[in-house]
């Protein structure tokens, strides 16, 4: 079941985009769904998204399609490989080629959006028209689209990590199923990884924050950490769940081999999107992964049979086993539109009809974005693929919240991560306290 590059590459590159994109906050005329255009009318309506490969092109106009027919007085100009660069200028400067409705894959920025009034508050528009978020998302999606009591975006997909491993790997190191807690994760890694001069033949899992999806959210996010406290101020220095987060990585790092020997043998990888990605390879025994990864790996041809389970949880968590980090696409409309009537029923039919969402997601290969589509009989998948379905149901899942500055507070939090791993931090106490503070002055600057 293949997913196209594009859709999960941004994933990888976020740290390092996320904190560039900084929307303004000057005011855009939000309207608080003040729209008065009649959408029974013939009108059209401007969409910008950011997918551009082929099969992700083909989706859209085919959800498009879905929506003309069931509205034919509204016509939908689609605009695509739009990055929030681009959205954002175009939602600055306005005019008849502006968009209408925008998606964007940076759950991230929801917070710019939000507080900048770029886009419109949906709640008025939701609860005209009779939804609840609360009872229509996944909980972790309903959270990061939303900031500051402003629901500006609505979840358009999501995705869903977990854990892939190797069961060829597994049955030979007398291993019979995938590790639930921190501990039996441990102790496979270390069981799996066979060493080979001053690298490895075989890896049991890799670690380093470098490692292709093993970023701290991705890590921490099976602690259920708690970002911000109820005053808006960090709490990464509180939360015991981060300093747990982090011993855990280091430990996974020191057992393994240590750092510099690590990063040596990442070297010698292949990249995370390509045919050589060591996971495919089998170089890699276990790896932390989105939902796409299934897709990519089959499609590799690999020597060995693909195992998936949910990522492993702390050893005092076990009754949340099946749980994981959730994040996706977005959807929102432009405060600048004259048309936000018509642009809401286009947001509502995509992001809230069951066969839409459905249909999507089995062209576009991601998780589907509301509860009744998790559920639905017309989802198309391989077996394995339900385990990212669950963990975008659970209730348990978590994500990682908005904030008005973007995802800077995870790059402070993800450079501790390189800096403690590197040794380059040995007290981390004293590490997590000027984090706290570095992200708790970047919010006052935004604000």
């Amino acid at each position: 079941m293949p997913t196209a590059i594009p859709e999960v590459a941004r994933k990888a590159a976020f740290a390092l985009t996320v904190s560039a994109v900084l929307l303004t906050t000057a005011c855009t005329g939000q309207s608080n769904s003040g729209a008065t255009d009649d959408a029974s009318k013939d009108t059209t309506i401007n969409f910008w998204h950011a997918w551009s490969a082929p099969n992700e092109v083909a989706a859209v106009k085919s959800l498009v399609t879905g929506f003309e027919k069931a509205h034919p007085n509204i016509h939908v100009n689609v605009v695509g490989n739009m990055t929030d660069d681009k959205i954002n200028q175009a939602l600055r400067s306005g005019g008849d080629k502006a968009p209408d409705v925008i998606s964007s894959f940076t759950t991230n920025n929801v917070g710019k959006f939000c507080s900048s009034g770029a886009l419109v508050d949906l709640n008025p528009f939701l609860k005209k028209s009779g939804i609840d978020p609360a009872e229509t998302f996944p909980k972790p999606m309903n959270e990061y689209t939303q900031f500051d009591g402003d629901r500006c975006t609505v979840p358009l997909l999501g995705d869903a990590y977990g854990l892939y491993y190797n069961k060829t790997a597994f049955a030979k190191a007398g291993i019979a199923n995938p590790p639930k807690t921190w501990s039996e994760f441990e102790a496979d890694a270390k069981k799996l990884t066979v060493r080979q001069g001053d690298g490895y033949r075989q890896l049991g899992f890799m670690p380093d924050y470098h490692g292709w999806e093993s970023t701290t959210e991705h890590y921490f996010g099976q602690f259920s950490p708690t970002y911000f406290d109820k005053n808006g101020k960090s709490d990464v220095a509180e939360d015991p769940a981060f300093e747990k987060g982090f011993t855990l990585q280091k430990k996974l790092v020191d057992e393994l081999g240590g750092f510099q020997r690590l990063e040596k043998f990442r070297a010698t990888l292949g990249d995370e999107w390509g045919a050589k990605h060591p996971f495919h390879t089998g170089q890699v025994a276990m790896q932390l992964d989105g939902e796409w990864r299934l897709g990519m790996a089959e499609a590799a041809k690999p020597k060995f049979e693909i195992g998936v389970a949910p990522l492993p949880v702390p050893d005092d968590q076990v009754a949340q086993y099946g749980k994981g980090y959730i994040t996706g696409t977005i959807a929102g409309i432009a405060a600048s539109s004259h048309q936000q009537n018509a642009a809401w029923e286009f947001v509502k039919y995509i992001t809230t009809n069951t066969d839409a969402v459905v249909g999507f997601a089995n062209d576009i290969h991601n998780v589907p974005s509301t509860l009744a589509a998790l559920k639905s009989p017309k989802l198309k998948y391989d077996p394995r693929f339900k385990t990212f379905l669950d963990i975008a149901a659970d209730p348990d899942s978590t994500t990682s919240p908005a904030s008005v500055n973007g995802g800077q507070y995870l790059v402070t939090i993800q450079q501790l991560g390189y800096d403690y791993e590197s040794g380059k931090v040995t007290d981390l106490k004293s590490g997590l306290k000027k984090a706290a503070a570095q992200i708790d002055t970047d919010i006052a600057q935004a604000q």
